[in-house]
């Protein structure tokens, strides 16, 4: 399969190895992240999902297990800040350039700090994050996605 997303193009531009695994999207699933997982046939701890927001105002990118929920204090925390809140999705379309549910860390269209939690990274597995569009998501190593975001990891959940 062959797809070019602005994520796919920044792993090829990395030169980290991924593979790209398509699935149908589902818009009324209640959680998408979970959606995904089961459509591929994986587990929901292998499926990051891409949550952007805010920290005082200044907007970041946060991962974290599909199955897993984060807490805005933890966030606030981990960047220093007193207060953090999820982005409306038209202000996070705005800033990554994808739509949501097709949000990825890789290749937004502005780059802003991004945070993974720790215990969604706590396995050698193989790990899917989204590739940038509705229904494709990309398989690589967590080490990778964190050397190519330049993330940090800290407990989010």
């Amino acid at each position: 399969m062959a797809k070019a997303t602005p994520a796919t193009r920044a792993l090829d531009k990395a030169g980290i190895p991924y593979s790209l695994h398509a699935y149908a999207y589902d818009p009324d699933a209640p959680r998408i992240g979970l959606q995904a997982a089961e459509a591929l046939g994986v587990g929901p701890d292998r499926v990051l999902k891409t949550l952007m927001a805010a920290v005082d105002g200044k907007p970041v990118c946060l991962l974290v297990a599909s199955d897993r929920e984060v807490s805005m204090k933890r966030v606030a925390a981990a960047f220093g800040g007193k207060s953090a809140a999820m982005l409306k999705p038209p202000e996070a379309e705005r800033l990554t350039g994808y739509h949501v549910g097709g949000i990825s860390p890789l290749g937004q269209k502005r780059t802003v700090p991004t945070l993974i939690d720790s215990g969604s990274l706590d396995t050698d597995e193989e790990i899917h994050v989204n590739g940038g569009g509705r229904g494709l998501q990309i398989r690589l190593r967590p080490a990778d996605l964190v050397a190519v975001l330049q993330a940090r990891t800290a407990a989010l959940a």
